[in-house]
């Protein structure tokens, strides 16, 4: 039952966001999580965040700050993303073992291919002091 109500908890808090997301220009949505990146800077984006892990036990809800190296490295191709950063947030225990929610502070690295102007995968890889290796795999959306 907990599971369930953490799918349903994950699935309004997307649709809540959707509907005021206006102001953000891509959304990553991949197997264990999802963010809106948010550019503060040609370089620098912040996204809102909410990820599990695939035994659905953790949900943590945060923020997480990325930095573009594609003008360090001269990446002048459009259609690939090298970046890293860190994230800070509150995750939720919701397993049978008795452990404890915690803040969950982490740093993770990631890249980016589109192979069109609109979508595009991205592979992320990271960790958490809650949770323990995170990251992720999925498909990002200009929007």
């Amino acid at each position: 039952m907990k599971k369930i109500t953490l799918l349903y908890l994950l699935g309004f808090i997307f649709s809540a966001a959707n509907i005021f997301g206006q102001a953000r220009s891509e959304l990553n949505f991949g197997l264990i999580g999802a963010n809106y990146e948010i550019p503060v800077h040609k370089d620098i984006t912040i996204a809102p965040s909410a990820a599990t892990n695939l035994d659905l036990d953790w949900l943590t809800l945060g923020v997480k700050a990325n930095y573009y190296f594609d003008n360090l490295f001269g990446l002048t191709d459009a259609a690939w993303d090298v970046y890293g950063g860190a994230g800070a947030g509150y995750s939720i225990y919701n397993g049978n073992e008795g452990k404890d929610s915690d803040l969950d502070i982490g740093l993770h690295i990631g890249g980016r291919w589109f192979w069109n102007d609109k979508w595009g995968v991205y592979l992320e890889l990271g960790g958490g002091n809650t949770q323990g290796a995170t990251g992720g795999l999925g498909v990002t959306v200009k929007l």
